[in-house]
């Protein structure tokens, strides 16, 4: 089989490798679609601080069962899957108490450990998740970064009836706004300095798309919630601009959650955030009930993932697709990799 193999910055090869075996324990998954995800182009820039080189990419990836170790329960040859690709110690605090999202020492596959850029992988059953048969291969895919969406949502615990400020009209961004309104929010505003990606959430069903380059934040917040502005802020852009713009014009006693990752160290007005009492949280990943709840949004039609698509490329042409986003970085959301043709 193939394997990609990112070798240095901007250097993809593929290496001819035998299908690996599998153990009892595991699943031997042929892999069908895989999305690219922005910390993916961070390595191919060599801006990405925890990944070293070579590194085999691929953590956004649906596909299908081709084989089962002798131990393995509730998994069939042919089934539609897509895999978890956390891979976790199981013994740190946070892994004993349920939250193995924040191991201490957390490995992602497709950047501090092998990611699924290949034909075939074996992972252990329990990092794959049965996907429903009417479901895409292409939304299979887009299931990881849904369900980083939908962690980050329930991060503010229940937003039924509640009025959610999205800042950031990116793919997450999109997908948080819509798994708000999944969730029951009443109503959801999303905010970007782009015209395009404003009329793709509003393609996506988005209540308010506001382009903040030509409205302040905090009118458009009056406009659109009235006095009593935002239940919840989302940081989805993740920015010096735009997490200034949440705390200046927050409700107080509000909430903001970062969701997006800062490239920068954050100059945040905490003076502010003090004074007016909000509640400044974060979010990091997901757990495996929110990728059971990312399918049944889908499967509810209560998210839409295909308008996101922006583009597909064949597996070798995988340095051709990097390429084409550093092209179109504005007008571009999800690029999909056709594994097997």
């Amino acid at each position: 089989m193939l394997q990609q193999v990112m070798t240095a910055p901007g250097k993809i090869e593929f290496h001819e490798i035998p299908v690996p075996e599998i153990k009892p324990n595991e699943v031997l998954v042929k892999i069908i679609k895989i999305g690219v995800c922005g910390s993916d182009i961070h390595v191919y820039h060599g801006e990405h601080p925890f990944t070293s080189y070579p590194v085999t990419q691929g953590h956004e990836v649906s596909g299908e069962v081709v084989k089962t170790g002798g131990e393995v329960t509730g998994l069939a040859e042919g089934q539609k899957v897509t895999i978890q690709p956390q891979v976790v110690c199981g013994e740190c605090y946070p892994c004993r108490h349920g939250k193995y999202n924040l191991c201490e020492e957390l490995k992602v596959m497709g950047f501090q450990t092998t990611g699924m850029a290949s034909h075939y992988f074996a992972v252990d059953a329990a990092k794959v998740t049965p996907l429903p048969e009417e479901m895409s291969f292409d939304e299979g895919a887009m299931i990881e970064p849904l369900a980083v969406a939908v962690h980050a949502v329930k991060r503010a615990g229940d937003v039924k009836g509640a009025k959610i400020a999205v800042l950031g009209a990116g793919p997450i961004g999109i997908l948080v706004a819509q798994t708000a309104k999944g969730l029951g929010a009443e109503s959801v505003m999303i905010t970007d300095v782009s015209d395009l990606r404003l009329e793709k959430a509003k393609e996506c069903g988005v209540d308010f798309c506001v382009n903040t380059r030509n409205k302040d934040f905090g009118e458009a917040m009056l406009q659109n919630f009235g006095p009593d502005k935002a239940d919840v802020i989302y940081d989805c852009a993740g920015n010096n601009i735009t997490m200034g713009q949440a705390v200046k014009y927050a409700r107080k006693g509000s909430t903001i959650i970062l969701v997006a990752v800062f490239a920068d160290l954050g100059q945040i007005d905490l003076a502010v955030l003090n004074d007016h009492e909000l509640d400044l949280n974060t979010s990091m990943m997901y757990r495996n009930e929110d990728y059971l709840d990312a399918i049944r949004l889908v499967n509810e039609k209560k998210v839409v993932l295909e308008p996101l698509i922006s583009q597909h490329f064949a597996f070798q042409d995988y340095l051709k697709a990097y390429q084409y986003i550093d092209e179109n970085r504005e007008s571009t959301m999800k690029v999909i990799i056709n594994v097997q043709e």
